[in-house]
């Protein structure tokens, strides 16, 4: 699966459940390039070497695609309220 598909595969879970869609758009927001609105293509993404390195450590290879149910566990978690 490449990177692609996965986004595919969050948005359309962010359509059946508009809180998880909320949850993803929180985390993606966090990982965001510092600058990224002076750098075409002018999109809040997060850097290349980072996404790899989060990757390395999480899956122990750098261009592991994780799974998106993985993806919306980690977003849940990382936005839930104390």
């Amino acid at each position: 699966m490449g990177w692609t598909r996965l986004s595919l595969q969050l948005a359309l879970r962010s359509v059946a459940n508009p809180a998880t869609g909320v949850a993803l758009v929180r985390v993606a927001w966090r990982f965001r390039e510092r600058g990224w609105y002076r750098r075409f293509p002018f999109l809040p993404l997060p850097s290349r070497e980072y996404v790899r390195w989060r990757m390395h450590t999480a899956y122990g290879s750098y261009d592991f695609v994780p799974p998106a149910a993985d993806v919306v566990r980690y977003a849940r978690w990382a936005v839930r309220e104390p």
